[in-house]
């Protein structure tokens, strides 16, 4: 195997999932396909189960994982070395949702660019409620989340920004009152995010007082929810955050709630064992150097906000 060969099995190994992998390298399925088979060619063995519902490493695969991890990383350090003037070089993967590539993530880049410019920044965005998943998987070395109750304990972060979670509703009103002048919600329509934090905790808010959601969709991602709610397909929630860099805000407006949403805290999120990596220890270094003004704080507890907690 080459060490191109080595990077693609082992993106795979992560997501064990031909599709992501095809994208995140720049591949055709069929290309990846033929990667992967020149590899167990090559080796004379499987090193993938594959059927319509999963994939999955055989144990020669598991073996061959454990060894491609290892020659990636000396790949790096003999860069590293052959380098001779001290300049940090590899690459490091980023994910992240729009809202945080364009809001926070700009003033850390610039810095870490500066200091490293022979390191890639490989940046992916999408659904923000995948940034943990994304995480674990490995699909990602870095991810910007907002942090749940609990963290595993492999995973360490650097709070970056905390921001309410609001209901919003389209300007020309969606909720529907009752006769005392509170929201019907048998009536009302309402939007939710199909999987993350903001869903457990609205579901949680609902349930606590004891209401049925009128839902009229599940949507992935806050961009797709603010889009449904301008339209006046009904309510929904989204960090304010993600509001004020919307360019739909102005087509939609905060509605209050009682009791409110417990607020998001985002994070830098990684690995502990990542950090081993002199790229990722680099780039933990400029997030920590470039935050302090903003107060973050590394590896602190995650406290309960308001009267939501313990989420999952």
């Amino acid at each position: 195997m080459d060490i191109h060969a080595i990077k693609i099995f082992n993106h795979l190994a992560r997501t064990l999932h031909f599709g992501r992998t095809s994208r995140a390298c720049n591949l055709t399925p069929s290309a990846l396909t033929r990667t992967i088979q020149r590899i167990e060619q090559e080796l004379g063995t499987q090193l993938f189960l594959r059927d319509n519902r999963r994939v999955a490493l055989t144990p020669a695969g598991e073996i061959v994982r454990r060894y491609a991890e290892e020659a990636e990383q000396r790949w790096q350090r003999l860069l590293q070395e052959l380098a001779g003037d001290q300049t940090l070089r590899g690459e490091i993967s980023l994910y992240c949702s729009v809202t945080a590539a364009t809001s926070i993530l700009p003033r850390i880049l610039r810095a870490f660019r500066a200091a490293h410019p022979g390191v890639q920044i490989k940046l992916q965005t999408g659904d923000a409620a995948e940034s943990l998943d994304r995480l674990r998987s490995r699909e990602a070395q870095v991810t910007i989340a907002a942090l749940p109750g609990q963290l595993p304990p492999s995973v360490v972060f650097i709070e970056l920004a905390r921001t309410p979670l609001v209901f919003i509703e389209p300007v020309d009103g969606a909720t529907r009152r009752t006769d005392s002048g509170g929201t019907d919600w048998s009536q009302t329509p309402v939007i939710l995010a199909e999987q993350g934090l903001s869903r457990v905790r609205i579901d949680r808010w609902f349930k606590e007082k004891g209401i049925q959601p009128n839902i009229y969709a599940e949507v992935a991602g806050n961009e797709a929810l603010l889009a449904m709610v301008s339209l006046g397909c009904g309510v929904g929630v989204v960090p304010g955050l993600v509001l004020e860099k919307s360019p739909l805000q102005e087509q939609v407006r905060i509605f209050e709630v009682v009791p409110v949403l417990a607020p998001f805290i985002i994070g830098a999120c990684t690995l502990e064992q990542q950090l081993a990596n002199p790229v990722i220890r680099a780039f933990w270094t400029t997030v920590h150097q470039e935050n302090k003004e903003g107060g973050g704080v590394e590896n602190r507890p995650i406290p309960a906000h308001g009267p939501v907690s313990g989420d999952s």
